[in-house]
């Protein structure tokens, strides 16, 4: 497993880490604390040194059972959590008073000391903008309740606006061969600034495994069923925004057309993701631990020849674009 730093943090992340948000057990099947402990320990054996969770996944849940994982076992990990989703404060209740109550609470749910990353988690732009948050966040950073701070944002302006906040360290972004925007401007910005990107559904919600039809379905607590049109939150969090049939239609175009050496369009999908030098990690999440040696195997193959990136951008411009639905 490859690692790289985090932008200006200090401190380095394996390549592929592990998205948190279905150790919550809140959407799909859930998964057991058995299963999540599997989970979490092939990712450590497999060189996964990065959890990404948030104080919202399972109201909690996925922070705790991180939090019996690391007691347990100890791992050499860098554990990232979010603020600002709890119904406790969104959409306009932000406070300094609840961010330090928040980060206490993910504290003592995780049995740490101090936060390796403590990320804003998609919260309003006019929150975001008006920018005394971030005051608070330096000042936490100072009193060393937090080492580092980033965003997890939902458009390439509001990640714009980020990268020139004093002190920050990573942005955390959806990016993946359906959602290449990012490409243009925020991702060259963002290496100039030293600001680390982590990469959320770098699969698209399982579009770009190439495993769905179009008559694929999910049961009623998966958000790939009741956000699909976007009814619960941005719908670009669930299928990247595309309507789910189009997003068949359109891995299956890859699959045919582009996929090269004996790889899976899983494998093929990240590598493309990690090809791409401003990149710190990806957090694809994980429901069994079966799936995580596919995941890990990404930061050991080869890149991607210039050809294939040419053309998939060109596929993008052509075919995928036009098709993707909210804030963008």
């Amino acid at each position: 497993m490859k690692s790289k730093s985090l932008g200006n943090s200090g401190f380095n992340v394996s390549e592929v880490g592990l998205g948190c948000w279905q150790l919550g057990g809140d959407w799909g099947d859930g998964v057991s604390e058995e299963n999540a402990f599997n989970i979490m320990t092939k990712a450590v054996e497999q060189g996964v040194t990065f959890f990404d969770t948030a104080d919202v996944y399972g109201a909690g849940q996925s922070e705790r059972v991180i939090g019996k994982f690391i007691k347990q076992h100890k791992p050499n990990l860098k554990i990232a959590t979010k603020f600002g989703r709890d119904g406790s404060v969104y959409p306009d209740k932000y406070t300094e008073e609840a961010l330090r109550k928040a980060i206490d609470d993910s504290l003592n749910r995780l049995g740490i000391d101090a936060l390796d990353l403590l990320q804003l988690h998609c919260i309003p732009t006019d929150v975001l903008y008006e920018g005394s948050i971030f005051n608070w966040l330096r000042t936490l950073k100072k009193e060393g309740k937090i080492k580092a701070f980033g965003a997890s944002i939902e458009t390439v302006e509001e990640g714009l606006f980020c990268i020139e906040q004093e002190g920050i360290t990573s942005l955390q972004i959806i990016f993946n061969i359906f959602r290449q925007k990012p490409l243009e401007e925020l991702l060259p910005k963002a290496k100039a600034k030293n600001v680390g990107i982590i990469v959320r559904l770098p699969l698209a919600s399982g579009l770009l495994t190439g495993k769905f039809t179009k008559e694929s379905t999910f049961s009623e607590s998966d958000h790939r069923n009741y956000n699909k049109d976007g009814d619960a939150f941005n719908v670009g969090e669930t299928f990247a925004g595309l309507p789910f049939e189009k997003g068949v239609e359109l891995s299956n175009k890859i699959k045919d057309n582009f996929l090269t050496n004996g790889l899976t369009m899983a494998q093929f999908s990240q590598r493309w993701i990690l090809d791409h030098d401003a990149i710190s990690c990806i957090i694809p999440g994980a429901s069994s631990a079966s799936q995580i040696n596919s995941n890990c195997s990404v930061s050991s193959l080869e890149p991607l020849s210039s050809s294939i990136h040419e053309a998939l951008q060109d596929f993008y411009k052509n075919e995928i674009h036009q098709h993707i639905r909210g804030p963008y």
